[in-house]
């Protein structure tokens, strides 16, 4: 473990305020890709530096602090998520995947489309599992624990993630 993370452990700010500034880039681009929100994805890493801040003596460094960091960010996005579908009592049925296909309003041709901006208009949990599994590296199984969502249901958003992708670069 790290000297600067053990003295963040034993209270001292400074310490944390470096690891903060070490890791806030990495943070940030992460809320975003889950996100597809510049405003909601600065207040989601704030939220999740004061998880990290609270629960930084469960750290053992087994591994390198980013990486733990990278785990309470995901789950961080993860809780907000739940929580706002909560608040909207909005519940999506598995079989109910008009919300998986292409956008109805049309694009325009003279634009390009990257691959973030492709990403960015992904439904939200198609671009939360193509983040996750692609970008960042988790199995289906972690993902479906992480979400709670069934194996199948992970494995279905990220074929429709990679699709809406696909004909998305297409153009």
């Amino acid at each position: 473990m790290s000297s600067l993370v053990h003295r963040a452990q034993g209270g001292d700010l400074e310490a944390f305020e470096q690891l903060y500034r070490e890791n806030v880039d990495r943070v940030y681009a992460l809320c975003l890709r889950m996100s597809s929100d510049g405003t909601q994805a600065e207040e989601l890493a704030q939220e999740a530096f004061v998880r990290a801040w609270k629960n930084l003596g469960s750290f053992r460094g087994d591994s390198a602090f980013s990486t733990w960091m990278h785990r309470v960010t995901v789950n961080v996005v993860i809780e907000s998520k739940r929580s706002t579908a909560r608040r909207s009592s909005h519940e999506l049925a598995v079989e109910d995947l008009g919300d998986y296909e292409r956008p109805s309003t049309p694009r325009s041709h003279e634009l390009s489309i990257d691959l973030e901006r492709a990403i960015a208009d992904l439904p939200p949990g198609a671009r939360r599992v193509f983040v996750l599994y692609d970008m960042e590296g988790y199995k289906h199984e972690e993902i479906a624990g992480m979400t709670g969502t069934a194996v199948g249901t992970v494995k279905a958003q990220l074929f429709r993630a990679r699709r809406l992708l696909r004909e998305a670069l297409k153009k």
